[in-house]
């Protein structure tokens, strides 16, 4: 051994003496916290940039005000209001909204809640479509340090009896069109959206009875309670507390470019994560936001040519038909005004990557998360250019890792392995009990994928989706992502199903484009003449509609019932 190195081990030993025996761990502490340091003081930079951060000092003390009054959750509709008072906050079927008029609203709405004794120790379940009664009860419910449980507006009876059981809800908001569904729950009832009067108390009667009131600080801050998709069982409970971390949101506007004082269409379900965090950056932003409460890709069009917005928000099932209904009408919809198109929510496939291109533009920006880990990876325009349905790369402040079966980090392009995730907004566990796998403080995403050699990260599929076919492993996604290249096919999905010969094999559902014509030997001789002969799908069944949940994913689950 040199003397050099000799010098370096001296030095290394004295080093780890000094730190004790749980040197590594002092090690590992101290770089989380530089990297956390880090990422806040790039955030503020970032969000300054978006003009979410006001260089006016009273608006300084404003926003710090209301952020340790009402957290995260609330201080956003309180910071709109101060700042943006006059301008459009929201436009819905009902009209339009200032922020000033929010404000105004959720304050009344928190005053008469107030009165009638909920506060922080209640969870108030929202049962709402995309409209004002959403804002209304969502800050007002922040306001009042309340736990809030968003719920799906698909479930049935059951499941909504179940959920609203399991989290203790003890006053539900809904829609009218809801009663019935909801009439067995143990909870204290306000409509939200009347399409028939009931006579049931209105959310709008307690915003009149408010009027020019507000409810006392709360003495905590609000939690939020965003339900697992549900697609593979009974939807779980991801709670997060709200935090004075500003990296979630600078993570997303480093990759995102929103700007303050433009418009973005919300098109999503906002009970959803995608829907929800889109809309409460857009509030942050004083950025007008535009919803309806029923998709239609004609009517989102339509708006987007009368309002300008600079943002569309989409799940990729949204964002086909909208492509659709562009190819099919050219020149009829005026979509230049678009500069970003967020896309979340299920797997984006690289051939509507390319129609979006041809159709509005290069303006896709793809988003990776999920409900328990919130955000991994995003693709900008030049990523999708680049390698369309990928998934792109961490932003700062995030880490993401593959891992294999046995625990063991993946490294090197094309090695598919499990994905994990480090950032500063994961949740907090299960409601119900249980946690995702953890390895190294990484989390994980119930994906597997793998890195290119850019290092742009794709997604494969779920990491109970890969089935072993006579010996080989397949990822249906393989061949969906072929599928729908089909200029007969407009949407496709692919699961495995028992075999008694092989163990497994691929089922093929296909939906047709309009006046278009493929029998399922067509479908098994495009897939064989473009992928390897295990690949071809034995069965293809063909639907008008795939099944989905509100949020846009298939319901594979219902697809196995049909073979």
């Amino acid at each position: 051994m040199s003397s050099r190195d000799e010098l370096h081990k001296r030095l290394d030993a004295r080093f780890r003496e000094r730190l004790g025996p749980d040197w590594t761990g002092r090690v590992q502490r101290a770089g989380a916290l530089s990297r956390a340091a880090y990422s806040e003081l790039r955030a503020v930079h970032t969000l300054n940039h978006a003009g979410m951060i006001s260089p006016s000092p009273s608006h300084t003390v404003a926003e710090l005000k209301a952020l340790r009054a009402y957290g995260q959750l609330g201080a956003p509709i309180q910071l709109a209001a101060v700042k943006h008072s006059e301008r459009t906050g929201l436009i819905d079927e009902l009209g339009s909204l200032s922020f000033g008029e929010l404000n105004a609203r959720s304050d009344a709405l928190a005053a008469v809640l107030s009165e009638r004794g909920i506060g922080t120790a209640d969870t108030i379940g929202i049962l709402c479509r995309n409209h004002r009664g959403f804002y209304d009860i969502s800050f007002a419910a922040a306001k009042l340090g309340a736990r809030i449980l968003y719920l799906n507006t698909d479930f049935g009876g059951p499941q909504l009896h179940d959920v609203c059981t399991r989290e203790g809800v003890s006053l539900l908001v809904h829609d009218e069109e809801y009663e019935q569904l909801v009439g067995g729950i143990d909870a204290a009832r306000v409509i939200a959206w009347v399409d028939q009067d009931t006579g049931r108390e209105r959310l709008e009667d307690l915003v009149r009875a408010g009027a020019g009131r507000a409810a006392a600080v709360p003495s905590r801050h609000a939690r939020v309670v965003l339900l697992t998709s549900g697609t593979t069982g009974t939807p779980k409970g991801a709670p997060r507390s709200s935090s004075f971390s500003l990296a979630p949101v600078g993570a997303m506007l480093s990759k995102v470019p929103y700007r303050s004082g433009e418009a973005t269409y919300v098109a999503p379900p906002m009970f959803h994560g995608v829907g929800y965090t889109q809309s409460l950056l857009s509030v942050s932003l004083g950025n007008t936001n535009i919803v309806e409460r029923r998709f239609d890709p004609e009517r989102v069009l339509a708006a987007i040519t009368k309002h300008r917005p600079s943002a569309l928000v989409v799940v990729p099932v949204m964002l086909r038909r909208i492509v659709s209904v562009l190819e099919q009408n050219p020149g009829v919809y005026d979509t230049s005004s678009l500069r970003i198109i967020f896309v979340s929510g299920s797997q984006l496939e690289a051939e509507l990557v390319r129609r979006t291109q041809r159709s509005i533009g290069n303006v896709l920006y793809n988003f990776y998360g999920s409900t328990e880990v919130a955000y991994a990876t995003f693709a900008t325009p030049a990523d999708l250019a680049a390698a369309p349905g990928c998934a792109g790369r961490p932003p700062y402040g995030t880490r993401v890792r593959l891992y294999d079966e046995d625990d063991q980090r993946l490294f090197g392009p094309d090695k598919v392995g499990r994905i994990f995730v480090s950032n500063s907004f994961q949740f907090e566990g299960y409601t119900g009990g249980g946690h995702k796998d953890v390895i190294d403080g990484m989390m994980s995403t119930g994906d597997v994928g793998h890195f290119d050699s850019a290092g742009r990260l794709w997604v494969d599929g779920r990491d109970d989706d890969m089935i072993v076919s006579g010996g080989e492993n397949l990822f249906p996604g393989e061949v969906e992502e072929l599928l729908i290249t089909n200029p007969a096919i407009e949407e496709a999905a692919v699961i495995g199903v028992d075999d008694k010969d092989f163990g497994k094999r691929l089922a093929a559902f296909v939906v047709l484009r309009p006046g278009r014509q493929l029998d399922a030997d067509g479908v098994r001789e495009f897939v064989k003449a473009n992928l390897a002969r295990f690949k071809v799908p034995r069965d293809v069944v063909f639907l008008d509609e795939l099944p989905r949940n509100p949020s846009g994913k298939v319901l594979k689950r219902e697809l196995r019932e049909q073979t």
